[in-house]
């Protein structure tokens, strides 16, 4: 129990265990944020993964054919946005299941960046690390917040602009009514699958901004199994968060926190069971998924398919 408190006290004042947290949480930051507009309109995006993966892919590709980081950013938005133009019109467009759809295009999006990766073998240029004066020097907490790459940044005019879109703007308004109630939308001349359809390529834009920042703000270089599993957490962190865009961000941060505390424990010079550490983002997220999921104040339309005339 000593030695517990011990490697509890360690973390909590550790400046790079917070500078990791916010690193890790970044990404599904980026990608939860997409997933929570989505999910106000009614749809699930299980293809979040594929979106990231994709992203971070093209990302990797732009950096490498263009030796321009904003490039990189750029295709690695696009990247995203392709996989959500598929998931969006098969599912709101023909109507087909949005999780078998979901499902095939991560399936997809796994094999297909991994043969790719291997025939061309992009290297990446990095995007820059910037001190913000002042605030970096904050104890603990400035590195982690203001000493980041500017990519990471990012963030900061994200989640207020998200939050600004679905509840100061007619367009929110109408996504907000055909999460909850699609038929009464239709009725008020509200086109609720395209609605949807655009919640959607909001989210997998966002999602392949999650995938470049990996790319080329992160790791450096891409890996076919370099997102694992993260869409799902960023999944998980929207339920978590009850379908609010605070609860959202700050389930992010603690699904963060575990993936980052795998890395600090041993760094701090504690022995843990390391299976057992890199298994605590996944446990926390099919924990979530059973506690929370029928506890927060889900969109009451979530995962209903919308065909006009029927209920």
């Amino acid at each position: 129990m000593i030695a517990f408190g011990g490697a509890i006290g360690d973390v909590l004042t550790s400046s790079t265990m917070y500078g990791s947290t916010v690193r890790f949480a970044a990404l599904l930051v980026f990608a939860a944020t997409g997933e929570w507009i989505a999910e106000k309109a009614g749809t699930m995006n299980i293809s979040v993964e594929g979106m990231i993966l994709t992203g971070s892919f093209t990302a990797a590709l732009g950096s490498y054919l263009s030796h321009n980081v904003w490039i990189g950013l750029l295709l690695g938005l696009l990247g995203g946005l392709l996989v959500s133009i598929v998931q969006a019109n098969m599912s709101h467009r023909l109507s087909s299941n949005q999780f078998v759809v979901g499902l095939t295009l991560n399936v997809l999006a796994v094999g297909l960046t991994a043969y790719l990766n291997a025939q061309i073998n992009p290297t990446v240029e990095r995007a820059g690390i910037i001190r913000v004066p002042v605030l970096s020097r904050i104890p603990l907490i400035g590195g982690a917040l203001f000493g980041q790459t500017w990519l990471l940044y990012l963030i900061y005019p994200l989640v207020p602009a998200a939050w600004w879109l679905v509840y100061r703007t007619r367009w929110g308004l109408e996504i907000r009514s055909v999460g909850e109630n699609p038929q009464a939308a239709d009725v008020s001349g509200i086109d609720v699958n395209k609605r949807r359809r655009q919640s959607v390529y909001l989210c997998g834009v966002c999602a392949g901004i999650a995938g470049a920042y990996l790319t080329i703000g992160q790791v450096g270089s891409f890996g076919a199994d370099g997102v694992s599993g993260r869409g799902i957490i960023a999944l998980a962190a929207v339920i978590l968060g009850g379908w609010t865009l605070k609860g959202t961000v700050g389930a992010a941060i603690v699904f963060g926190f575990f993936d980052a505390l795998r890395f600090a424990l041993p760094a701090l010079g504690h022995t843990v069971n390391p299976q057992l550490l890199a298994t605590l983002p996944y446990a926390m997220a099919i924990a979530t998924m059973l506690i929370f999921a029928h506890r927060g104040r889900r969109p009451n339309a979530l995962t209903r398919p919308f065909v006009r005339g029927l209920t």
